[in-house]
């Protein structure tokens, strides 16, 4: 297939990947993505769910005099507020309770996270606070009530996998080229320069795609791309593999979380609300690529463990979901664990050309984009110019306006949408995935029985379904049911029963293409 050079070609359609689409459009340049398989299914979709500055690194950097750190936090935390403004259908403030044992330990975590509000400046949240014995237990009613009290603190709680796909489909909607499951196989050169890739489609085909600059954004994969490309480079990355648990229990049913500041083995642990359920999760357990999302029966059993310390009143723990995911940490300069590894990125330039983007994390994944941004306009040999505004899919020009016109939408989708017990639900579900686009979602039904919620679990529909896979990129009951929506997050057993009828609608789909008139 021949085609113009693109001026960037971005191989990875994760969280690096699509924010670097997303900024590379907004500045006129004409980019291609190319992604392996269903955007944002790795890591970008596997992740805690947090925007959050780090404050297990605000304390590490005054542990160790490391500026490196706080640069990390005071950047994390501007970025916090940026996407909850981007997209506040999809990112909210959420706040934490971070235990102490005593009045000493307290003031030593309010004198910390009131520095963390510091930080934060401008972009700041709800400021923390300290809370009492008895207001814990209001916040998280099953903790072990011999906890002394708490610092309550603000971070952000977002929809990875969602962000990740308005981020390419906004892209894709201002110019960019995004194809899924399209994998590179090989780089093209010229006089020791990348002038493209050749990539194979799901169909088996081979094409080739020419760029003046080339981007390797595959997250915990950039080294087997960095190799491809040149060889005799060595390994920069290490793979630190996060775990998570869903609790059928609502452990935090005033919407307050947990921080566990320190496990048996010195890592943190979250216990989060997570759509009426509770999401308990930890970090930084070194791992080989090709065990990164594998959930072991060790690791289990060590998360419930430790939850039944703390919450010993709780008779049991049923696990609807479990899930894993590996952090690209660039490698250290010596000897540590993951754990002590500072999560800053890199930019990296091979002598052939190729751009990697290393490290970093989701909350900062849009200032890996700009950064990257600068060596391609080197490489490019010209200077970008400043962006053009481009909300999101799903929101306005502004927060203010985007939030009174889902106030509106809400009102107007009580008279689309059929009454019933879950029809509340249904709203939320339409406007914290879709943004103001939830009505388009409804108007993909070919009757009005199509708008009825197929699960208690998410309240999804076949009309969303069909909305799914004719304009947002859905090819498997995977993609529809893990990261279109949130059900094989929250519920696994209900992601099995789901999966024939929606197996069933793709083959449909596939077999005679979407197009029909809308019925009201």
């Amino acid at each position: 297939m021949a085609m113009q050079p693109f001026d960037l070609l971005i191989i990875g359609g994760g969280s690096s990947g699509a924010s670097l689409a997303y900024e590379a459009v907004r500045r006129g340049l004409r980019v291609a993505l190319l992604e392996a398989g269903d955007p944002g299914q790795g890591t970008s979709s596997r992740s805690t769910k947090l925007l959050h500055g780090g404050v297990r690194y605000l304390e590490l950097a005054f542990k160790q005099l490391d500026a490196a750190q706080l640069k990390l936090v005071r950047e994390a935390l501007a970025e916090r507020q940026y996407w909850i403004d981007q997209a506040p259908f999809l990112a909210q403030p959420l706040r934490i309770a971070l235990p102490t044992q005593g009045p000493i330990e307290q003031a030593y975590y309010r004198m910390g996270l009131g520095m963390y509000d510091l930080l934060a400046g401008a972009a700041g949240l709800e400021p923390s606070r300290g809370i009492n014995r008895q207001q814990l237990q209001r916040s998280l009613p099953g903790l072990d009530p011999k906890r002394h009290g708490a610092v309550l603190y603000s971070d952000g709680q977002f929809d990875d996998a969602r962000l990740n796909l308005l981020l390419l489909l906004t892209a894709e909607a201002a110019g960019a080229v995004v194809q899924r499951d399209c994998t590179v196989v090989g780089f093209e050169q010229e006089q020791g320069q990348l002038t493209g890739v050749t990539a194979r489609q799901a169909d088996g085909a081979l094409n080739h795609w020419s760029a003046r600059c080339v981007v390797n954004a595959t997250g915990i994969q950039a080294d087997s791309l960095r190799l491809l490309a040149d060889p005799q480079c060595s390994p920069r990355l290490l793979v630190s593999r996060g775990v998570h648990l869903v609790l059928s229990e609502p452990l935090c049913p005033e919407g307050v979380g947990l921080l566990i500041p320190k496990t048996s083995d010195g890592r943190v642990m979250f216990v989060l609300p997570f759509q009426g359920r509770t999401l308990v999760g930890t970090t930084d357990s070194p791992c080989p690529v090709d065990e990164a999302t594998s959930v072991s029966d060790a690791e289990e059993a060590f998360l419930l463990d430790h939850l039944r310390q703390w919450f010993p009143g709780q008779p049991s723990f049923s696990v609807s979901s479990r899930w894993a995911g590996g952090r690209p940490l660039i490698q250290p300069d010596s000897e540590r664990g993951s754990s002590k590894v500072v999560r800053e990125h890199e930019v990296e330039q091979l002598d052939c050309g190729l751009i990697s983007l290393l490290g970093g994390k989701w909350t900062t994944c849009r200032v890996l984009a700009v950064d990257a941004l600068k060596a391609i306009a080197q490489q490019l040999n010209r200077t970008l110019p400043a962006p053009e505004p481009l909300p999101l899919l799903g929101a306005a020009q502004s927060p203010e306006q985007t939030d009174a016109q889902l106030a509106q939408l809400a009102q107007h989708l009580k008279g689309i949408l059929p009454d019933g017990e879950l029809q509340a639900r249904q709203i939320d579900h339409l406007i914290s995935s879709y943004g103001l686009r939830a009505e388009a979602v409804l108007n993909e039904a070919m009757e009005p029985s199509e708008r009825k919620p197929l699960s208690s679990v998410v309240p999804v529909c076949l009309a969303e379904w069909r909305y799914n896979i004719r304009l947002e990129w859905a090819r498997s009951a995977d993609d529809l049911l893990q990261r279109r929506s949130r059900i094989g997050f929250l519920d696994q057993a209900e992601a099995e029963r789901l999966t024939p009828a929606a197996e069933s609608l793709l083959l449909a789909s596939s077999m005679s293409p979407i197009s029909h008139q809308p019925k009201p």
